[in-house]
């Protein structure tokens, strides 16, 4: 599929393809992500067991939290638009011997060819990356089996996240490459829930991420000003 046909922008594809090969640096642009995918993979895992789960994992990336969630017994198909993460994460998951299925497509095509396959949907920290996160989240929601979960997580748009997620975390501490994020395209809370409640998923939890830069660590809970995620389930049509 060609980024002129898909909901991405060739900007970001660009960008994130550039960096494919230090994905699993854990020192690197990446490090953020190697520091909160514990309290990803718990926050999902206390939500909707995945032993045993079908699970898709949207805008996978390199495969952090595909591997994370194939290693506690999920059986994963995570999807990308680039093909360099596509190809550091197969390489990656085959190091470990971890059995994860990589394709390129977009989470509305794999939708309609096979709507309600997955026990599970994650799409993680991507939301924000693309010109029509509705249309995302609405895929997400025709892929999931009705009783399954779906989980986002993204950043809201205020003064605080501006402060925060892109000039502190971006320019000041540079825990992220400069340019990661569009402040434009950063997502309220009030926006991504409309978006939930028009596909008819029901929005079970809307959490904080917070970062402590005195301590280097992260916790979730609370406000939702900066980074939050949401849990989200289908109804179960019985």
């Amino acid at each position: 599929m060609s980024a002129a046909s898909a909901n991405i922008d060739p900007l970001e594809l660009a960008k994130f393809s550039r960096l494919a090969d230090q994905w699993w640096d854990r020192d690197g642009p990446f490090k953020t992500l190697h520091d909160i995918n514990p309290l990803r993979l718990d926050y999902v895992q206390a939500r909707a067991p995945l032993a045993r789960a079908r699970v898709l994992d949207v805008g996978c990336g390199g495969g952090l939290l595909a591997e994370g969630m194939a290693a506690v017994g999920a059986t994963v198909i995570g999807i990308d638009l680039s093909e360099a993460n596509l190809a550091a994460a197969r390489r990656h998951a085959e190091g470990r011997g971890l059995d994860v299925e990589y394709r390129a497509v977009e989470v509305a095509e794999l939708a309609a060819a096979a709507p309600g396959s997955f026990d599970v949907v994650t799409c993680l920290e991507m939301l924000e990356h693309v010109p029509y996160p509705e249309q995302i989240v609405a895929a997400c929601a025709r892929a999931v089996k009705p009783g399954g979960a779906v989980f986002f997580s993204t950043i809201n748009r205020n003064l605080s996240s501006f402060l925060l997620a892109i000039v502190g975390a971006e320019y000041v501490l540079g825990m992220l490459p400069r340019g990661t994020h569009e402040y434009r395209k950063l997502i309220r809370p009030s926006e991504l829930s409309r978006a939930i409640r028009q596909t008819g998923l029901q929005l079970k939890e809307l959490t904080g991420l917070h970062y402590n830069p005195l301590t280097q660590t992260y916790r979730l809970g609370g406000n939702v000003q900066v980074n939050y995620f949401a849990h989200t389930t289908r109804p179960d049509a019985t």
